[in-house]
């Protein structure tokens, strides 16, 4: 029967492997943004006038950035610790004979919860990320017709 339980385990893994894939994502992306926004704090006061504002609404962006990458990076830990517990009681339950089908299924569905709620977080950092990479209008220049 400990086979069976394997094979009962090898979705949650599965799950487990796509968490650990977008955690490295995020934090690579966290890392570019601890490293622009250093940058920014540098450029922060050699600054003036609409630079300067310009230095602080994409500080502020990548404050909030930070914020949301870091929430979505603890959900998924919290989530893939989920799944950890919940390969675990599957073994358990095989092992010791005892019924932890609910425990088991409480635990995946919270982690499929708070792997959700990390990928809007996820969401809602790029879509920031995006706001403050627009181009200016008037750097397109879009009153020309020639090009």
């Amino acid at each position: 029967m400990i086979a069976h339980t394997i094979q009962l385990a090898l979705a949650p893994v599965f799950v487990l492997v796509a968490i650990g894939n977008i955690m490295n994502i995020l934090s690579t992306r966290l890392g570019r943004i601890v490293d622009r926004a250093r940058f920014l704090q540098q450029r922060h006061a050699e600054t003036l006038g609409s630079d300067h504002d310009i230095v602080v609404i994409e500080m502020r962006a990548s404050d909030v950035r930070i914020a949301l990458i870091t929430k979505a990076i603890r959900n998924l830990v919290i989530s893939g610790l989920s799944i950890g517990t919940t390969v675990a009681i599957l073994f358990v339950e095989e092992v010791a004979g005892y019924s932890l089908e609910k425990v088991g299924a409480a635990f995946f569905i919270a982690a499929i919860g708070l792997l959700m709620w990390g990928l809007v977080l996820f969401l809602r950092e790029t879509r920031v990320a995006a706001g403050t990479l627009r181009i200016p209008r008037d750097y397109l220049e879009l009153h020309r017709r020639d090009i």
